[in-house]
């Protein structure tokens, strides 16, 4: 039988297949204490509401991927360390698409999720939230800019429920409990995406993990010039088998992250155009 993948949007996809949001996935050799950080671990992390994540970028400005906040009616507070924060706008980037019901549909009736890849593949999954005021008690994480992600271990972050690869992801979970962390190594870059496969061990590094459903928009960081920098954020995962049946988050799978490094001429000039403009009323429009 010929093995099918599918790529799951890590937070809009559980609307219209009824799963629930998931976070870190573990090694199941690895005791979960050891991936548990404090939520000073990476102060700029930004909780939407609900779920998902965005990342400080500079005192006014979240960067998150578009899917982790298009789904919401209204996003009119982000939690930044600890402290909700009101938002004055969202801006979707104008290439995002939106994942169409009829692709779901033909996935969940055949098992077959190669449409859902295409179209996942093709989308600039990537929003920047303005906040209504400049935040001064956290620093913000600065963008990676350059070229060379590829093979590079990376450290990706998230909250909520959680599994092992042995198993894959644990439905039953909270959408939000501990801060956790995991690491992998970049295997694929594309124009668009930065992906890594989690390895079963002892291939795998000693706290190797792959973000789930609930840590959509949440950080990708890797090590420069001394510092940690933003070089992706959570989008969508690779499941191999029949999307029917196959729980994500196992050994094998694979997650792929907006590669920020494309989209650091939009964050900027965004950014920029939106310097002088009036405050809006929290949440009351998406730019595109």
């Amino acid at each position: 039988m010929m093995v099918r993948s599918l790529s799951v949007p890590i937070a809009l996809l559980l609307l219209v297949v009824f799963c629930r949001a998931d976070a870190i996935t573990i090694r199941d050799d690895t005791g979960d204490a050891e991936y548990r950080v404090a939520a000073t671990h990476l102060a700029a992390l930004a909780d939407l509401p609900g779920e998902g994540h965005g990342v400080l970028i500079a005192p006014q400005w979240v960067l998150t991927a578009a899917h982790a906040v298009s789904w919401q009616e209204h996003v009119d507070r982000v939690v930044i360390a600890g402290t909700p924060r009101r938002v004055e706008r969202v801006v979707l980037h104008p290439g995002f698409k939106r994942l169409p019901q009829a692709l779901v549909d033909r996935a969940l009736a055949n098992g077959d999720g190669n449409e859902i890849v295409a179209f996942l593949s093709a989308s600039d999954d990537v929003a920047l939230v303005k906040l209504a005021e400049p935040v001064v008690d956290v620093a913000p994480v600065a963008l990676y800019r350059g070229q060379g992600e590829l093979g590079k271990t990376v450290e990706i972050l998230g909250k909520g429920a959680t599994g092992t690869g042995a198993r894959g992801h644990d439905l039953d979970g909270s959408h939000r409990t501990e801060l956790r962390r995991a690491r992998n190594r970049i295997d694929r870059a594309d124009a668009r995406w930065l992906c890594y496969t989690f390895d079963r061990p002892p291939a795998a590094l000693p706290l190797e993990g792959m973000a789930g459903n609930g840590d959509s928009g949440g950080p990708v960081l890797m090590r420069g010039l001394g510092r940690w920098r933003l070089a992706g954020l959570a989008s969508w995962k690779i499941v191999q088998g029949d999307v029917r049946t196959t729980r994500p988050g196992q050994y094998g799978h694979s997650s792929c992250n907006v590669r920020v490094s494309r989209y650091v001429g939009w964050i900027d000039r965004t950014m920029s155009a939106a310097a002088d403009a009036k405050p809006e009323v929290a949440g009351s429009r998406r730019s595109r």
